[in-house]
């Protein structure tokens, strides 16, 4: 019984307080800046209403033709405000992904300078939605961002994908204004990584996406057996680049040695592996190795561009493990691509005729270019589905297989949010292991087999199984809505 709408056939080719679990809001009530006592408020706004007035002069007598100056200096796009001569001061830092504080006081007409420091562990930016931007900072880098005269409310965040959604906003209050609300439209950031999804195309349709799987070689899906050295060295290379997805959509990738998903790497129960992570990227990245067993504070820290780190653990236990970059917010740096497994073979593991691996993962596109659609990320809501990074290359292409052949697959779930249940439509599973244990072996007692293999994100686990007939054997991610976007292969069965 064919459990498939999809045809079974191919397709056609500064240091703050520790923020609570609750994430309080933290505000600053500021005073002016400087070494001096207050001037009085009056005199203050006397000498910024005779200042503008003059420069208002010096414009007209210039050019006749050019509009008079309003009375007080103001924000572009606000309404008019008189300047009170003061400048108001604050230090904002980063705590984990927050910053600190994320609530501002400045009263109305000061004049706001922010000093902003990169506490966190990572890369970050400060944006204000007049268009005033720290820029990209590694770190302990601080930048003074001049925000000029407050006249009204304004909102300001971090622009790196995914980091705004995480809760990197602060909030900037005009105390004394006449009416809540923003002083501007919000302005594009100019930092690199800032992309707005407005302009998003839309998700690219199944039709699409097979068929320009059809027009590329599909990953090779073979997992070769595992080598005999007990010490492995690797290196894993950042990047960060445009990727087609059909062809009229690019998205933006973050990689570890250039594609989606990275190295598969395999050995036995006590191997060494010895990981060099180069960072070549624009942002801070890491990784973590769930095959390790090691304390994360060194070895998963974030590091900066042209920056690398050594990460060794010995594989004590067997599974098909996830690594992935841990750099906040993960989900983020996972949708983009930053994800791979660790197979370590089980001490009792059988022979078969072919092995392959298939790593579950889930797409967000944005706009044309962009990075992960981080409000589709966030809703849980991909719009489309993968096994080995790509949607439908195993139904553009299918895997050959001979009937009379014992075939095990193994398969993780990379999410980097939704379950995976894997299933070939055809056949049934005498070995199922998942997890560290086999819940199937040779078939179950009393003669029961399996027919999916169930996986949380990060879980992973293998199946195994011996087609009779000549035929074309869809595998699939038996949540059906998922397999239909892209989460659905083909093995192609011939005598």
């Amino acid at each position: 019984m064919a459990d498939l709408t999809l045809s079974s056939s191919p397709s056609p080719r500064g240091d703050a307080p520790k923020e609570s679990s609750a994430r309080p809001t933290l505000k600053a009530r500021v005073s002016p800046a400087g070494d001096h006592a207050p001037v009085n408020r009056t005199a203050g706004a006397i000498v910024g209403v005779v200042s503008v007035v003059a420069l208002a002069l010096a414009v007209f007598l210039s050019s006749p033709s050019a509009t008079t100056a309003q009375e007080g200096a103001t924000v572009p796009g606000a309404s008019s405000v008189t300047a009170t001569g003061h400048t108001t001061r604050v230090a904002v830092g980063v705590e984990g992904m927050s910053f600190t504080p994320n609530h501002i006081e400045v009263p109305i007409g000061d004049r706001l300078i922010v000093d902003f420091t990169n506490s966190g562990d990572q890369r970050h930016d400060l944006v204000f939605e007049s268009g005033v931007t720290s820029g990209s900072l590694a770190t302990g880098e601080t930048k003074e961002l001049d925000l000029g005269i407050v006249s009204g409310d304004m909102e300001g965040w971090c622009s790196l994908p995914g980091h705004r959604q995480a809760g990197m906003t602060i909030h900037v209050q005009a105390v004394g204004a006449s009416s809540p609300g923003s002083s501007s439209t919000p302005a594009p950031s100019t930092h690199s990584h800032d992309h707005g999804h407005g302009a998003s195309s839309g998700p690219a349709s199944p039709t699409e996406l097979t068929d320009y799987a059809a027009t590329i070689d599909a990953r090779d899906p073979v997992l070769p057996p595992a080598t005999n050295e007990t010490e492995r060295h690797y290196t894993f290379t950042v990047t960060e680049q445009t990727a087609r997805v059909t062809d009229s959509l690019t998205r933006e990738t973050w990689t570890f040695n250039g594609d989606a998903p990275g190295p598969i790497l395999r050995g036995h129960v006590g191997d060494t592996f010895h990981i060099t992570l180069v960072n070549n990227g624009t942002m801070s990245h890491s990784l973590d190795f769930h095959a390790g067993l090691v304390a994360p504070d060194n070895v998963m820290r974030s590091i900066e561009p042209g920056q690398s780190l050594d990460y060794t653990f010995v594989a004590k236990n067997a599974g098909i493990w996830l690594y992935h970059c841990s750099t906040a917010p993960m989900s983020m740096h996972i949708a983009n691509g930053m994800f791979g497994a660790v197979i370590i073979d089980p001490t009792d593991l059988d022979g078969v005729d072919r092995e392959y691996v298939m790593i579950a993962s889930e797409l967000y596109l944005g706009g044309d270019g962009q990075s992960a659609d981080a409000s589709l990320l966030s809703a849980l809501q991909p719009n489309a589905m993968a096994f080995n990074g790509v949607p439908f290359q195993y139904k553009a292409h299918p895997i050959e297989v001979k009937t009379g052949e014992r075939v095990r697959v193994w398969v993780m779930d990379a999410g980097p949010n939704l379950a995976t249940t894997f299933h070939v439509v055809g056949t049934q599973f005498d070995t199922v292991w998942r997890e560290g244990a086999y819940v199937i072996r040779g078939g179950g007692s009393g003669g029961g087999w399996g027919q999916v293999l169930a996986l949380g994100a990060a879980e992973g686990g293998f199946v195994e199984f011996t087609p009779v007939e000549a035929g074309h054997y869809s595998f699939v991610n038996h949540a059906l809505s998922l397999a239909e976007k892209g989460q659905v292969g083909v093995f192609e069965v011939s005598d």
